[in-house]
């Protein structure tokens, strides 16, 4: 079974951590987040994983180099430039069967196996991970018609969302669907795959899930992995 990891980007939002490391080789504990998630990938099956890297890509090659301590096969694909983050998927040979994809700052709970059989089982082309996250807004929240009428007041609302948790289940056509060495975010792929008539679906899960996006994600992200290292690692 393959993962494609997207380990490229800058991680600007993460900053300072990030100007001297890639952000998948920020510490939780003692190990790296992306140590962590490759953990997790072999214990799920995985035996092969394509690191796809671009900012201090030399870093994460002399760290992880071949996989070969972590019992699993890893390479590595090259951005010259940035691709977003599904372009780089056109850079890596077609898989023969469906994969995972993944960003490379995600801590989570997610069991993995029971994601790629309900992908398999669904005769989706691809899976989302979705994690319901509540966002409060600290104001009075005013709707108005075109005649400047308020219609609605609703103070400090809270407001409810399914979000992608950074973690998909490919089938291996969806790489026929990014354009070669271009530029393409995830969300104008789903758009392209809804508009050719493909099965989207998600996967819920209400359990623990946290992305470094913002240096106070990473310190409650760096708590949380204290608190639940045996539920991350399957460690007795």
């Amino acid at each position: 079974m393959k993962a494609i990891i997207l380990a490229g980007g800058k991680g600007t939002r993460l900053a300072p951590y990030t100007k001297i490391l890639p952000k998948p080789l920020v510490p939780i504990g003692d190990m790296p987040i992306l140590e962590v998630m490759i953990h997790q990938l072999k214990r799920s099956g995985v035996d092969e994983i394509t690191l796809t890297v671009g900012h201090l890509a030399n870093l994460l090659q002399a760290f992880f180099d071949d996989g070969s301590r972590y019992g699993v096969k890893i390479d590595y694909s090259f951005e010259d430039k940035p691709l977003g983050t599904v372009g780089p998927l056109s850079l890596i040979p077609r898989p023969e069967q469906a994969f995972f994809v993944m960003n490379g700052d995600v801590l989570t709970t997610l069991n993995l196996k029971k994601l790629y059989a309900d992908h398999l089982a669904s005769g989706a082309v691809a899976t989302i991970a979705t994690h319901r996250r509540h966002i409060k807004i600290d104001l009075g929240v005013i709707e108005f018609d075109s005649n400047q009428q308020v219609t609605a007041y609703t103070e400090k609302p809270v407001l409810d969302y399914a979000v992608s948790m950074g973690i998909y289940v490919f089938e291996p056509h969806v790489i026929d669907y990014i354009p070669p060495k271009q530029f393409l975010d995830f969300p104008n792929l789903v758009q392209v795959l809804l508009a050719r008539g493909e099965k989207v679906q998600v996967f819920p899960f209400d359990g623990y899930w946290q992305d470094l996006g913002n240096p106070q994600d990473y310190e409650q992200a760096v708590q949380d992995f204290e608190n639940m290292r045996a539920e991350f690692l399957g460690e007795e």
